[in-house]
Parts: C-alpha cells; structure tokens; sequence
C-alpha cells in the first residue's frame, strides 16, 4: 500500500531523496497541502519557498499568477518520480496519468537535492528537522 492511500491533512514534513549509491538521503523542509483550500493556493503570491511543498492528492498544477518560476516533480502512489519539469509563471501543466501527488520547489531545487525520474522520495509527517543547505538557494 502506497502513502497515498489514507486522507492527509495540512501541515509540515521532510522530504527525504534518496541517496545514489546507498547514500544517506538528503531531508529537505516540506509543507503538505492535503485540503482543497491548500491546494489550490499552492505557492500562489509567494517570492520564495523554504524547501518543498507537496500537493496530495494531485496530477497537474499550473503557475497562473506565480511570481516566480517552479521545478515539478510528479510521483506516482509509491512515491516515485514519474516526471520532473520547470515551469514558469503563467503555464499550465498537463495531467499525468500515473501521478497521485506533485511536489513543487524553486526553479532548480529538484536538480540540487537529486529529485529526478525513477529516484524514489519519502515523506515525514512532522515538524521539519531539514539538513543545511537543503532549504532556500
């Protein structure tokens, strides 16, 4: 059974990527936008964003009066990266089929932190306790 599969709220988290080669993985601050509301406010009139937000469930996201320019990264209901794009403000993003949650970060976040197609990521319930760097570039 997938993490996807009981109701989520609102709250806080880590994101953790997995490391290459047995690595440790990297934890990066994570807001959960699990309610409607939260949702469709997303990162909506911010500047910047400390780590990641995760939208659950959800397939596609669009950047409509975004003022800034966003990496996504869909995951499917194991938690797997199924696609990763940047988008600029202003764009709509098509549906992906096998996507159940999409994580959103600062344009060239999911590069740093190794969040790529076929990487696998986990999520923590919680209060952040993130590694340096992990956060704001």
């Amino acid at each position: 059974m997938g993490w996807g599969r009981r109701r989520r709220r609102d709250g806080e988290g880590v994101l953790v990527v997995e490391g290459r080669g047995g690595a440790a993985g990297l934890r990066v601050p994570l807001e959960i936008a699990a309610s409607y509301r939260a949702r469709s406010r997303g990162l909506l009139g911010r500047d910047s964003v400390e780590g990641a937000m995760l939208l659950t469930p959800a397939n596609s996201v669009h950047t409509f009066r975004m003022r800034m320019a966003i990496d996504v990264a869909y995951l499917d209901r194991r938690l797997t990266v199924v696609a990763v794009r940047t988008m600029r403000p202003g764009r709509l993003g098509l549906p992906r089929l096998r996507a159940r949650h999409v994580l959103e970060a600062e344009a060239g976040a999911m590069g740093q932190w190794g969040v790529r197609v076929g990487a696998r990521v986990e999520i923590e319930e919680g209060p952040a306790t993130p590694d340096r760097g992990a956060g704001r570039r």
